[in-house]
C-alpha cells in the first residue's frame, strides 16, 4: 500500500502492482474499498500494471468531514494519475466508481483514458419527477427521491447499521456464497454515515444520460443477471456509448452486483479480452 495527500489535505491509500505495459486504473463502489478487486490485481497485474484506490472516506483512506461529492472524487482520482504520472491508462470503474469516472471525463476529458470499463451503474440512480416512466425505466433508476431521502436518514440513524447490512443484502439474488456476503458486509463498515450518507446522496442524484454520447474512448459496458441493477439499464448505456460494446453475465455464471467476487475467472477473461484488443 502507498499513499498521497491531495490538494485539500485528505490522505489517500492505493495500490499499485508495478508491472508493464498500459496501466489499469480500479475504482470501486460506494461503501466499499479496493479490495474488492483482490482478484482482478492478482488475476490481471502479471500481465499488465494494475492500480487501485480507497476513496476518501472508504476502506483505509482518511475520513475528513468534507468532500464527499462525486466531482470531489473526481478530483481525488486526477491527483492520484498525476501522482503517478500516467499519461495513458485504462479505466474501469464499478458502481458508483463508473459516476466517478463519467464526473472525471465530463470534467477533465478523455485524452488519457485509452479505453474504459463500465461494470454495473445505471445512468441515473434516483427517478425524479420530471423523468417519464420510460425514462426512469430505461435510466435504471433504482429509487424515488422520497425513498432516497428516506434510506439516507435511516442509514444515519441509530439503527443505522442493520439498515446498513440489509442495503448490501439487497445487492444478491439467488442463493449467495455466504463468504462472499460477509466479505462485502464487513468491507462496507469502513465508512462511517457521515461520509457515507451525503455521499450516497449526492452519488444517487446524479443524471449521466447526457454524459454517455461524450464518451469517445473504446467502452465495455458489462452487466449481471440477479443484481439489483436492471441489465436493460447497462443495455441503455451502452446504446448511448457510441460504439460501446455490451457483456451481461447471465445468472448462473453471476448473480449480484458483485461478479469479480463471485466468477472471478469469468469477469476477469471478458475485461482481459476487451483491455487486449487493438485500439
Amino acid at each position: 500500500m502507498e499513499e498521497l495527500t491531495t490538494n485539500d489535505g485528505t490522505r489517500l491509500v492505493y495500490r499499485d502492482s508495478g508491472g508493464d505495459g498500459v496501466p489499469l486504473v480500479m475504482l470501486h463502489g460506494w461503501g466499499q474499498t479496493q479490495e474488492m478487486f483482490r482478484h482482478q490485481v492478482r488475476g490481471l497485474s502479471p500481465a499488465r500494471r494494475v492500480i487501485t484506490l480507497d476513496l476518501r472516506g472508504h476502506g483505509l483512506s482518511a475520513k475528513p468531514r468534507h468532500g464527499y461529492r462525486i466531482a470531489r472524487l473526481a478530483r481525488d482520482v486526477l491527483e492520484l494519475v498525476d501522482h503517478l504520472r500516467l499519461e495513458r491508462f485504462d479505466a474501469l470503474g464499478w458502481s458508483m466508481g463508473v459516476s466517478v469516472w463519467w464526473s472525471f471525463m465530463d470534467q477533465y476529458g478523455t485524452g488519457r483514458i485509452r479505453r474504459f470499463v463500465a461494470v454495473d451503474q445505471p445512468a441515473a440512480v434516483a427517478a425524479v419527477p420530471w423523468m417519464t416512466p420510460a425514462e426512469q425505466r430505461e435510466a435504471g433508476a433504482i429509487f424515488d427521491v422520497a425513498g432516497l431521502l428516506e434510506l439516507g436518514g435511516a442509514l444515519a440513524g441509530p439503527d443505522g447499521e442493520r439498515v446498513l447490512q440489509e442495503f448490501v443484502r439487497g445487492m444478491f439474488s439467488g442463493p449467495t456464497d455466504p463468504e462472499v456476503l460477509a466479505f462485502v458486509a464487513g468491507q462496507v463498515t469502513s465508512t462511517p454515515s457521515y461520509a457515507g450518507v451525503p455521499l450516497l446522496f449526492d452519488h444517487c442524484a446524479q443524471d449521466w444520460r447526457d454524459m454517455l454520447p461524450r464518451v469517445d474512448v473504446p467502452t465495455l459496458v458489462i452487466g449481471c443477471e440477479g443484481s439489483h441493477v436492471s441489465p436493460d439499464s447497462q443495455r441503455f448505456v451502452a446504446r448511448r456509448i457510441p460504439d460501446a460494446s455490451l457483456h451481461v453475465f447471465p445468472a448462473d455464471v453471476a448473480s449480484s452486483h458483485f461478479p469479480f467476487l463471485e466468477n472471478p475467472p469469468a469477469f476477469n477473461a471478458v475485461v482481459e479480452k476487451f483491455l487486449a484488443e487493438a485500439v
